[in-house]
C-alpha cells in the first residue's frame, strides 16, 4: 500500500507551503518600491537639470554631500529591490533546488558586486573632486 494513500490531506501538505519569511521578503520589496519612488523623482529631476552640463560640472554636483548621499541610498535601494525581485523569479520558475540555490548565490554576489562598485565610484567622485 502507497504510504500517501493512508496519510491525510493535511500530511501530504505539510513541507510544501510556507517558508515562514515570505511576509518579510514581501514587505521588505513593497518598502524599497516606495522608497525608489522619491529617489527616482530627485535623480531624473537632477538628470534633466544637467543636460549640457560639463564633466566638471557633473563630478562637481555628485561631490555635494547631499547629492552623493542620495546617490548612495538610491543605489543601495535600487539594487536591494532588484535582488529582491529577480529572486522571487527564480524561486517561482526554477524547480530544481541546487539549481536554483546556486542561480539565488550567484544573483546576490553579482548585485552586491555592482553596488559595491557603484558606492566605491560615487565615494571616489565625492571625495576627490
Amino acid at each position: 500500500m502507497n504510504n500517501d494513500q493512508i496519510r491525510s490531506d493535511l500530511g501530504k501538505a505539510r513541507g510544501l507551503g510556507s517558508a515562514h519569511h515570505g511576509t518579510g521578503h514581501w514587505m521588505h520589496q513593497k518598502f524599497t518600491a516606495l522608497a525608489n519612488i522619491p529617489l527616482v523623482i530627485w535623480f531624473v529631476y537632477s538628470m534633466v537639470s544637467l543636460i549640457g552640463a560639463t564633466y566638471i560640472e557633473y563630478t562637481a554636483w555628485l561631490a555635494s554631500p547631499v547629492n552623493a548621499i542620495l546617490m548612495i541610498l538610491l543605489v543601495l535601494s535600487t539594487f536591494y529591490h532588484a535582488v529582491l525581485g529577480t529572486q522571487v523569479m527564480f524561486e517561482d520558475y526554477i524547480a530544481n533546488k541546487g539549481f536554483r540555490l546556486i542561480k539565488i548565490v550567484g544573483l546576490k554576489l553579482f548585485f552586491t558586486a555592482f553596488a559595491v562598485a557603484s558606492i566605491f565610484s560615487i565615494l571616489k567622485v565625492a571625495f576627490t573632486s
